[in-house]
């Protein structure tokens, strides 16, 4: 089953250092990610299942959280824990969190 959580517990995750992965596409990456952020946009994800692999948890952001919630049923069906972010990118900028640009 697929985990998902609310921006205020990914904001957590982003104190405590664990990994964050952007899967929208470049452009949308660089108008404003979260900051310190990888970018794999979800096609991608399948090739790069290696990179993902690790000690905890893969925090999944997209603009909304739909591609998030895709990529994260993929990992979770390859044995990486992964925790898609309801409301993604936009619901980040809501709540006033910061956002970095450019690629």
């Amino acid at each position: 089953m697929v985990s998902t959580a609310h921006i205020t517990e990914l904001a957590a995750a982003t104190t405590r250092g664990e990994r964050v992965v952007d899967v929208r596409e470049r452009h949308e990456y660089a108008s404003g990610h979260i900051p310190h952020s990888d970018w794999i946009p979800l096609s991608l994800v399948p090739l790069r299942l290696d990179e993902l692999q690790g000690e905890g948890p893969v925090w999944l952001v997209c603009e909304s959280g739909n591609r998030s919630y895709q990529a994260a049923s993929y990992l979770d069906r390859h044995g990486i824990r992964a925790i898609s972010v309801d409301g993604g990118t936009s619901a980040w900028r809501s709540a006033g969190f910061p956002v970095t640009t450019g690629a």
